[in-house]
């Protein structure tokens, strides 16, 4: 990116961010830190970059804020107030009609990003904090995991939802579904992960999901689960400091990525590991962790390749583009 703030024509983008209060953009290749964008007002929950690669969105305390990607005005270009307690997810529709939030207010919101009046379209109220929405492939569902353990199916469409609670006594910190829509995961407090197919889903059939199986995917806290573009794989990030990958053929576990020495790391002070991104190929993980740190990960040697070290605390989200568009 030029100084002159012209557009970035990097075909990667990488941001990441936590509870520093900054916002940092990354030359994934090379580690080095382009460009750094303060977020005063809370730590940043999560990150999102828009379909078309123009913005990110910055989810945090009572807010989301927008900012420039191809520019490097340090402030947010647009911003999403009114809303109480913590953001603590954020997504868009394929074609960035409209953009998902939700949140520990125990809504989930949908947002018309056309409009000019910056208020939310739809708001699905649950019982409980939202950890965690992500948008089915379909772009007619959004899926939603609570603190209670369940987890709420909002048809857009027909404002039906359907609720599942795989277990009553732990919160539902992730859920992924894959790009063939073929499998759903969710991960919990517990470090369990639970798997489903998925049939339906198309035209006017709502999805229905069937039971498939459940693995201790971690010994601790499960955080994150993500399931690779190529749907063969799946990770789940935990604070057990690690990060394991699993054969969807099977579930059965392919590798652990976890710091084994210091060699690329002057501090093997190894943290809960809050957040990941697949590459576009499935070769490769990038991960966000509670040491201020990132790292782009080999997934097939299960071998850091990159660290992105500036942050001075706690990265607890990342976002992450290597796909330009045509």
């Amino acid at each position: 990116m030029g100084s002159n703030g012209v557009t970035n024509t990097d075909p990667v983008i990488l941001a990441t961010a936590g509870y520093d209060h900054t916002i940092r953009f990354w030359q994934a290749h090379s580690g080095i830190c382009h460009r750094t964008v303060q977020h005063p007002d809370s730590q940043v929950n999560s990150l999102e970059i828009t379909p078309d690669r123009q913005m990110i969105a910055a989810a945090g305390y009572q807010h989301i804020r927008m900012y420039d990607l191809n520019s490097n005005n340090p402030n947010p270009v647009v911003n999403y107030d009114g809303i109480s307690k913590n953001v603590t997810a954020v997504g868009f529709h394929e074609d960035g009609k409209w953009m998902y939030t939700g949140g520990e207010d125990s809504c989930a919101r949908i947002w018309d990003l056309r409009s000019r009046n910056l208020q939310c379209q739809r708001i699905f109220q649950v019982n409980a904090p939202i950890n965690c929405v992500t948008l089915h492939p379909n772009q007619g569902e959004l899926i939603v995991g609570d603190q209670t353990g369940a987890i709420h199916v909002w048809d857009l469409k027909t404002d039906h939802n359907e609720q599942l609670i795989p277990d009553p006594d732990a919160s539902i910190q992730s859920v992924s579904i894959d790009a063939d829509a073929s499998y759903m995961a969710a991960v919990n407090n517990k470090g369990m992960c639970y798997l489903w197919t998925l049939t339906g889903g198309s035209g006017e059939e709502p999805t229905q999901l069937l039971p498939k199986t459940k693995i201790q995917a971690h010994k601790r806290y499960a955080l994150k689960c993500k399931f690779s573009p190529d749907s063969t794989l799946l990770a789940t990030t935990s604070a057990d400091q690690s990060v394991n990958i699993w054969r969807t053929a099977d579930f059965s576990l392919k590798c652990n990525l976890a710091l084994k020495n210091s060699t690329l790391t002057e501090q093997v002070q190894k943290r809960w590991v809050w957040d990941c991104a697949w590459s576009s190929d499935s070769q490769y993980l990038v991960t966000a962790s509670s040491d201020n740190m990132a790292r782009l990960w080999a997934v097939e040697q299960a071998e850091v390749k990159r660290e992105y070290s500036g942050h001075q605390k706690a990265v607890i989200c990342l976002a992450f583009n290597d796909c330009p568009p045509t």
